[in-house]
């Protein structure tokens, strides 16, 4: 009996204490007071720190020094090929970058 009496009174002073305390998560109404304040704060807190990141990453990788390649070692099951390409040569990808994309033979620019 004093279980039942006691949960009853928490959860009656959660329940007077909680809408104050709240914070809405959800889009609400377009006329709802909250909604405009909570998409501003996000567009301010995720948004903008999240474009400001993208374009800091691309301004260093502009200055980034090339890498060395790796020696060429052949692999025989790296370069099975069932049947050709069907834009035309059997080595060359569609999307073959030669200096990264390694041929049967090794690197194409060599």
């Amino acid at each position: 009996m004093a279980v039942v009496v006691v949960g009853s009174w928490v959860s009656g002073l959660l329940g007077q204490f909680w809408p104050q305390l709240a914070w809405p998560i959800y889009s609400g109404t377009p006329g709802e007071e909250g909604s405009v304040r909570m998409w501003k704060a996000l567009i301010y807190s995720v948004v903008l720190p999240g474009v400001g990141m993208s374009m800091l990453n691309v301004f260093l990788k502009l200055y980034h020094r090339e890498h060395e390649r790796p020696k060429f070692v052949t692999y025989p099951h790296l370069h099975i090929r069932s049947k050709p390409f069907p834009w035309g040569d059997d080595n060359h990808t569609l999307i073959h970058n030669p200096h990264v994309n390694l041929l049967p033979t090794g690197y194409e620019d060599e």
